[in-house]
């Protein structure tokens, strides 16, 4: 095994232009690179996305044109902001298209959501963010066909869910093993 066992895969991350979740960017993407993978963000406006607790991530595609052609996987951060893609004709877009072309998904906290509102997640096992309080997510997973499982990280196929922020480095490594298959 090479010690750059993604240095061939090119990865899109999509993340809300406004209150993405930093911790779940930062720490995905950390173990992504490490493992070599060529990282693109995507999101509804260019220039510079903000997190919810003030970090940044410069955004390089709009998601209105993106084209899969060319990722290995398609990966959608959490946080507030991701509401903007659970209703969002461009996100469901392209992870149908990602999904159809055998592309690697991947989610995480609330994204997970927005998978299930594509259409993605029937018959498959996923996780979401959810609370005591707020099952929401899990009512939206279930209602798009997938079956809730409460863990931090969830594999299932080509599609990687993961429950939230403390769950980020296990995400990106389930995503470097899959992706090096």
């Amino acid at each position: 095994m090479t010690d750059k066992p993604l240095k061939d895969k090119k990865i899109l991350i999509v993340v809300a232009y406004n209150d993405y979740q930093d911790l779940e960017l930062k720490g995905t993407k950390k173990v992504l690179r490490s493992a070599g993978a060529k990282l693109e963000t995507a999101s509804s406006s260019l220039g510079t996305a903000r997190g919810k607790f003030g970090g940044e991530t410069r955004v390089s595609v709009l998601i209105n044109e993106v084209d899969v052609t060319g990722y290995q996987a398609a990966i959608f951060i959490g946080g507030p902001g991701t509401v903007e893609y659970v209703n969002s004709n461009d996100a469901h877009r392209v992870i149908k298209e990602a999904a159809q072309a055998g592309v690697v998904l991947g989610a995480i906290c609330m994204a997970p959501q927005v998978l299930a509102k594509a259409g993605v997640l029937s018959g498959k096992k996923a996780t979401v963010w959810a609370s005591a309080t707020d099952r929401s997510g899990v009512e939206i997973l279930q209602a798009g066909g997938a079956e809730f499982v409460d863990q931090p990280v969830v594999t299932d196929g080509k599609v990687i869910t993961a429950d939230g922020p403390e769950a980020a480095a296990d995400f990106g490594e389930a995503l470097v093993r899959i992706l090096q298959v």
